[in-house]
């Protein structure tokens, strides 16, 4: 169906009332002179009355946002004022041809001439009105013409179909120029769809529609999993035919009064139709969902490749009252995002729950920027202790005390911290901290055999991160100092350029720091990667510590990781131990080192302080 132009016939309203009640004038006066006053005013009050109409047609469009069926119900008005006027410009034409009168024929002639090119010009959007319309007008003089009964009447007759063609030529090139501009600024031209823009449009009066006529409805976002697969391997020629099949497939699925478009990329965004009852009504759009999902999974063939892929959905419902339509995009994003996040090949709903977990989320984002600036980022250390109970060094651990949010934990600002990348800044200031620690300790007497230091992926990934710990070492650390440094690194390193991590570690150890491999066991170790990789320590997840004195699973889990650091000659750490039965049974299996709550929780460098000294005075007395 061809596209309705409203905002164009709406913008031409004024002008032809403007181009009726101005040269309608002329009508009276030339009536007046000659002697036909009466018809011309009778007219002119037409004129009036249809362009108030008119009027009030615009300023109803401009009022206030109209739903889709107020919308038709107005467009068809605004063709219905159209006819008037153009009706009226003909009765005057007719009233006034044969009238010789102050040359009123001829006047007429031109007017209805005139007449003809208005509609041309300024109602070309609109079919309904430019088609019949000029033929009208022209018609009437082609009458008109051959009614003289002369020659020249003839000719002018022929001259005035010539002129309807060429008016009725303009107005069809105009009317198809409209149209193929509009779908390239509307939709995309790789699949088809309704772009962004579009779909902007769209949303918008679903949202009227929903205000005025209630109910509800539902955004689906369809994000292709792992499409960056496809075009890395395949190339951008097979990825743009997957895409193409995907959009036809979401076509062919979708009920007609749905709206689909593609965002961009592998991204598509689907509007539901109108449901009356919401209870009912949330389940027919996840069984939509659903059927999606299974759509979308059968197998493509594309440029001779057999592809398999899988999309994730998130679905935003939207009730009675809703009126941002960028949050609403955002937040079925979200959801989008947390059907990713639960495995792929799924839909999930957006709830006010995650509402709160999102804008949580931002407001840590928004004061993370701010905490180191403003010395809101502390150490806390988690001391590490012997087979014999013996306190042998410390794991330093990133506190933040927001002065908006009171005491922040780790658990939560650390993720965020590494997915928008604020982890190195943040890792570096924690370096900084750690190693004027362990200075000041040293110029106090107090020796550590083990200063460990959490180091995440991104950090060891950043470029400039050896010099940085290079120039943090000269700066704050003699090169004796260094050899209890012991960087923790987990075991998502692996899921990186390995050649690329070796390297990184290899120039750290030139400092003298070595590595431990922090929650080992997970679920990314190889034992290819891990003999590859220069660490020195193997930390056990503190899952496969709990409840170890009565899991045999999580005995057996410990029992294997104590004999690969064996095989390998590695230090094993045990962490997250909470009672005795606990540190007995690590103790029986073989562990090195532990830390846990059962043997001392994470304490300020000020509590630390007299345990590190009671250590080092029960050193002193043995070598005595």
């Amino acid at each position: 169906m061809e596209p309705r132009f409203h905002d164009f016939i709406h913008r031409q309203l004024v002008p032809l009332v403007l181009l009726s009640i101005f040269p309608g004038l002329g009508y009276l006066l030339l009536g007046w002179l000659g002697g036909v006053a009466g018809p011309a005013v009778a007219w002119y009050l037409g004129i009036l009355a249809v362009s108030g109409w008119g009027l009030w047609l615009h300023h109803a469009y401009r009022r206030r946002a109209l739903a889709r069926w107020e919308k038709a119900r107005w467009y068809r008005q605004a063709l219905g004022f159209c006819y008037l006027l153009c009706l009226l410009w003909a009765a005057i034409f007719v009233a006034y041809a044969d009238v010789q009168a102050s040359h009123l024929n001829e006047i007429a002639v031109f007017t209805e001439i005139g007449a003809s090119s208005v509609i041309s010009i300024f109602l070309y959007p609109e079919p309904k009105l430019y088609r019949p319309l000029i033929p009208v007008t022209m018609g009437l003089l082609v009458i008109h013409f051959a009614h003289i009964g002369e020659w020249h009447g003839y000719a002018l007759a022929v001259f005035a179909v010539i002129l309807a063609g060429v008016l009725l030529y303009g107005s069809e090139r105009s009317f198809r120029l409209l149209l193929d501009a509009r779908r390239q600024a509307t939709h995309d031209l790789l699949t088809g769809l309704a772009n962004r823009a579009l779909f902007s449009e769209q949303l918008a009066q679903t949202l009227v529609d929903l205000k005025y006529q209630g109910g509800f409805s539902a955004l689906l976002l369809i994000d292709l999993d792992h499409f960056k697969t496809v075009n890395d391997s395949l190339g951008h020629e097979v990825g743009d035919g997957l895409l193409v099949e995907v959009a036809r497939r979401l076509r062919s699925e979708l009920p007609p009064s749905c709206h689909v478009a593609r965002l961009g990329g592998d991204e598509f965004i689907i509007i539901g139709r109108r449901l009356p009852d919401r209870r009912t009504g949330e389940e027919k759009v996840l069984h939509l969902a659903r059927r999606l999902l299974r759509a979308l999974k059968q197998t493509y063939v594309v440029k001779g490749h057999h592809l398999y892929i899988s999309a994730s959905i998130g679905i935003r419902f939207i009730g009675v009252g809703e009126q941002d339509a960028g949050r609403l995009i955002r937040e079925a994003d979200i959801a989008m995002y947390e059907a990713k996040a639960a495995g792929r090949d799924g839909a999930f709903v957006f709830s006010e729950e995650i509402s709160r977990m999102v804008e949580e989320h931002l407001k840590v984002e928004r004061l993370l920027h701010f905490a180191i600036e403003r010395e809101e980022i502390a150490l806390a250390f988690q001391p590490l202790f012997d087979g014999h109970r013996r306190l042998v060094g410390v794991e330093c651990l990133a506190r933040w005390h927001s002065g908006e949010m009171g005491e922040v934990p780790p658990g939560e600002f650390i993720p965020i911290a590494e997915q928008t990348g604020l982890v190195v800044e943040l890792g570096g200031h924690v370096l900084e901290l750690a190693f004027r620690q362990l200075r000041d300790w040293h110029r106090r007497g107090i020796e550590l055999d083990h200063f460990a230091v959490n180091i995440s992926v991104r950090q060891c990934m950043h470029q400039r991160f050896v010099q940085e710990v290079a120039e943090l070492c000269e700066k704050y650390l003699r090169p004796h100092l260094r050899r209890c440094l012991v960087f923790e690194i987990t075991e998502t390193v692996i899921r990186e350029e390995v050649a690329r991590v070796v390297a990184t570690m290899e120039a750290l150890r030139k400092l003298g720091i070595r590595f431990s491999m922090d929650d080992f066991g997970t679920g990314y170790s190889a034992l290819g990667y891990l003999k590859r990789l220069p660490v020195e320590e193997l930390k056990i997840d503190r899952a496969f510590v709990n409840d170890l004195e009565q899991d045999e699973e999580n005995r057996a889990m410990v029992k294997v990781i104590v004999g690969i650091a064996g095989l390998l000659g590695l230090q094993v750490v045990a962490e997250g131990v909470e009672n005795e039965a606990q540190y007995q049974e690590l103790r029986r299996l073989g562990c090195d080192l532990y830390q846990g709550y059962h043997l001392s929780r994470p304490l300020t460098a000020e509590a630390l302080e007299p345990l590190l000294a009671a250590r080092g005075q029960a050193m002193e007395e043995e070598r005595a």
